[in-house]
């Protein structure tokens, strides 16, 4: 039985507020009408979870402008909700936008890995979907990647399709990640998301054609390090033979499931087991993984070496905690 993985997730959301404005999204608001998750919510939230099989903590959050007086509240807010969720024994990773190298290096002391999406590289873009949106210049989002090869984070990152981009340049884009894989060895997974309209955006754009999927997928397995995941959300590919059809041509991660995709939420997840029954006829195995893979354990401050090693105890199947079936 050949093994495709997914995460065991619940995300936490500090604020939707974001400083941007991408005319795809459907997650955020304006600066000032989102309220701040408090810590002692977060704490109730997280401990009625405690019973619920939920490894990984996905601290997800808009952005608060560099320049504001009020980042570095909302950079501590999201230190507390991770540090939080490690006390409470789960294994916390952050998507909260760019972030200085001091931040990074913070956050790593209570991450077990981060994340941030390239999206697009071409500048392009700048000029329709991210005009508004000052954060997705390029040059800031590749320095990402180089601090967290710096800092031996753990990385996740991918691309959105279909937001006005070309076929080169979604080449450019994983070219560029596969650069600085091999300069440091860091990038866990590249995501592949198809846009999936919702009922927030502005952007008047069909969806990503899903059919086009397979074939980006085997030509990423061509331009990617074989030990980079290929991961894409299967609530995106609602066609039971497409996702069967991507997942053959080389992904091999659903990502985090949980209640609700915050990114998308007009597309809710397909949970675990029905998941199960689309796969397993097909000669897929679907198993947990923890948000860290298993090379990547050395890189970890010691206190998060020792929760790691709790929930891969934890586990009694290795491949469950071992990322093996990940691999190509």
């Amino acid at each position: 039985m050949n093994i495709i993985t997914y995460s065991p997730a619940y995300t936490i959301v500090p604020t939707y507020e974001c400083f941007n404005l991408c005319t795809y999204c459907n997650f955020r608001t304006d600066p000032g009408k989102s309220p701040w998750l408090r810590v002692a919510a977060a704490a109730n939230i997280l401990k009625q979870l405690q019973t619920q099989n939920v490894c990984e903590i996905l601290i997800l959050s808009g952005e608060v402008h560099p320049q504001s007086s009020r980042r570095s509240a909302w950079f501590q807010q999201i230190y507390d909700l991770c540090k939080l969720a490690l006390t409470m024994g789960f294994l916390p990773h952050t998507n909260a936008g760019p972030l200085s190298f001091e931040e990074m290096q913070k956050l790593k002391q209570v991450n077990v890995s981060m994340g941030l999406m390239l999206e697009q590289l071409t500048p392009e873009l700048l000029k329709t979907v991210h005009k508004h949106a000052p954060s997705k210049l390029p040059a800031i989002r590749l320095q990402q990647l180089e601090w967290a090869g710096e800092l031996q984070i753990p990385f996740t990152t991918g691309l959105l399709l279909g937001i006005g981009e070309t076929e080169n340049n979604w080449w450019e884009t994983l070219e560029a990640i596969a650069n600085f894989h091999q300069r440091y060895h860091h990038i866990q997974e590249v995501i592949l998301q198809p846009h999936s309209p919702g009922n927030q955006q502005s952007f008047d754009a069909p969806p990503f054609d899903p059919n086009q999927l397979p074939e980006v997928i085997c030509k990423a397995r061509q331009i990617l390090p074989s030990d980079i995941t290929i991961q894409i959300p299967p609530n995106l590919v609602k066609d039971q033979q497409l996702l069967l059809a991507c997942i053959e041509a080389g992904a091999r991660d659903l990502g985090g499931i949980g209640p609700k995709d915050e990114v998308n939420p007009d597309y809710p997840h397909i949970q675990e087991q029905e998941l199960r029954e689309i796969l397993q006829p097909a000669g897929w195995e679907l198993v947990p993984r923890l948000p860290v893979y298993p090379q990547f354990d050395s890189w970890l401050l010691e206190e998060l070496q020792l929760a790691v090693k709790r929930w891969r105890k934890l586990t009694p199947n290795p491949s469950l905690c071992q990322g093996k079936g990940s691999r190509n």
